[in-house]
């Protein structure tokens, strides 16, 4: 199976939550060809949640799962530590009370 490139998926990704008017914005530009993404939900009112991808070890897919979720300065300094040995690494933040991310939706796995 062929693998997107990190930077085709982040533009996937960013023109998808356009279409739905979900603000997103790129707060770390990782390595354009093998970079892993973390994404990073902001509800607006102190919280977060950060995502990232991981192998499901029975099934072999690609699956999104939480790597922090909690107040935001406690999300934040997450990524941060992810950051620190994973200079490679996208961060892309969305904004959204609602709670929209997209990440479980075709495509995007």
């Amino acid at each position: 199976m062929t693998r997107l490139t990190a930077d085709f998926w982040v533009h996937a990704y960013l023109a998808r939550l356009r279409f739905q008017d979900i603000p997103a914005y790129v707060v770390a530009h990782g390595d354009d060809t093998a970079g892993a993404v973390l994404v990073k939900l902001n509800t607006l009112d102190g919280r977060a949640v950060a995502f990232q991808r991981s192998f499901d070890l029975m099934s072999g897919e690609r699956k999104w799962v939480e790597l922090s979720t909690g107040a935001e300065m406690d999300v934040d300094e997450a990524i941060q530590r992810q950051r620190s040995f994973d200079p490679d690494l996208w961060v892309i933040e969305v904004e959204d009370r609602q709670g929209r991310h997209l990440l479980g939706e075709e495509g995007l796995d």
